[in-house]
């Protein structure tokens, strides 16, 4: 659960390392103002709705360190080869990866061993995976 009263502070911390008011972060980020005021009054929590677009206007923005407040503010870009060029993520799982909707796939043991967390009738669309590093990884059926 997001502390919305640690998050308020590390959206002030976002808006003054890039000198903005919180009407022109809203503009930025394409929500309206009131949003943001209602935000930093602590009225309203962030929706993942604003916090991915926040994450996608501003890339230094780590998304663990958004939600809870671990990990480095700006982020610090891996260090890249001239000669390697850059991979693009797929949002489609490799053939390197388990297939995440086949019913054969094993599942890790936990505690939830043997009970469906799916509601009978239902199938799997979306796989979202969010790593503590602030990167994720979207699987599709």
């Amino acid at each position: 659960m997001v502390n919305t009263e640690e998050f308020t502070k590390r959206l002030n911390q976002i808006m003054e390392h890039y000198d903005l008011t919180a009407a022109a972060f809203a503009d930025k980020i394409e929500v309206g103002r009131s949003s943001i005021s209602h935000l930093l009054s602590g009225r309203n929590k962030p929706s993942l709705d604003f916090v991915l677009k926040v994450i996608q206007q501003f890339p230094e923005v780590e998304l663990y360190w958004l939600l809870n407040g671990k990990g480095t503010f700006p982020a610090t870009a891996p260090e890249k080869t001239p000669s390697a060029p850059a991979a693009q993520p797929s949002l489609a799982p490799s053939s390197k990866q388990p297939d995440l909707f086949s019913e054969e796939t094993a599942a890790p043991k936990s505690s939830f061993e043997g009970e469906s967390r799916v509601a009978p009738g239902r199938k799997v669309a979306k796989v979202i995976l969010f790593y503590e590093d602030g990167t994720f990884e979207v699987y599709e059926n």
